[in-house]
């Protein structure tokens, strides 16, 4: 049933056959399962309009009564960058040293990782998501719904662009991540999400044995 709020426009779905939809979830998939995270990046130089798209794609995720309540920092200035690292390490030297348990840092070993994260200055782009829990609109508060549903969303499709576009990328989450606020100065109600680090691989970066060993369809998925 339609009322006043709907627009007269059709929903734009190719047709495809069953061959071509099969076909390209396929390679889709071959595509998106080469994905990897990556910690070592060189200083090449992207075009903007890459990272633009890729914000953009992800601008058009699913989200809760279309109140998008998301906003994407693109960050390529070179002391910014260095401010956030020095930020993000202070929390991680923290979080390895006491907070962590030694559960969680034993899982962390085959990463090779500690409170080192000199990716944040090395690679040429960080794009932080911030989730926004009410907007303001004519000084006017609005309540969002669904926040970090949609914003998880919004962020797996930009991830993914990305990744189609030929770019590598880290998803980093130093707890706390309020610094974020401070250095990028955005409004309290915007809350950070996930910094992600963006670029292409240093050459003869490597990765761990396990980060290809993805679970099978059994054992993510039930079938009824």
């Amino acid at each position: 049933m339609h009322n006043n709020q709907y627009i007269t426009e059709e929903l734009k779905f190719s047709n495809q056959t069953i061959k071509e939809m099969k076909s390209n979830s396929k390679n889709f998939y071959n595509q998106i399962k080469e994905r990897r995270s990556v910690r070592e990046f060189n200083n090449k130089k992207i075009d903007i309009d890459i990272i633009k798209n890729a914000v953009l794609s992800a601008g058009t995720a699913p989200n809760g009564a279309n109140l998008q309540p998301w906003h994407f920092v693109i960050i390529k200035n070179q002391s910014l960058k260095k401010k956030i690292r020095i930020a993000a390490e202070n929390e991680e030297k923290k979080f390895y040293r006491s907070k962590a348990p030694r559960e969680w840092l034993d899982a962390l070993v085959p990463l090779g990782t500690n409170e080192n994260k000199k990716f944040i200055e090395k690679a040429p782009y960080l794009i932080a998501i911030f989730e926004k829990k009410f907007s303001i609109s004519k000084n006017k508060k609005i309540k969002n719904y669904y926040v970090k549903e949609s914003v998880g969303i919004a962020t797996g499709i930009l991830i993914t662009c990305l990744h189609f576009s030929g770019l590598a990328m880290l998803t980093h989450t130093p707890s706390p991540m309020i610094f974020l606020n401070k250095i990028l100065k955005r409004p309290n109600n915007e809350k950070p999400f996930v910094l992600l680090i963006v670029g292409y691989p240093k050459k003869g970066a490597l990765i761990p044995k396990f980060a290809k060993q993805k679970k099978r369809l059994k054992e993510i998925a039930t079938i009824y």
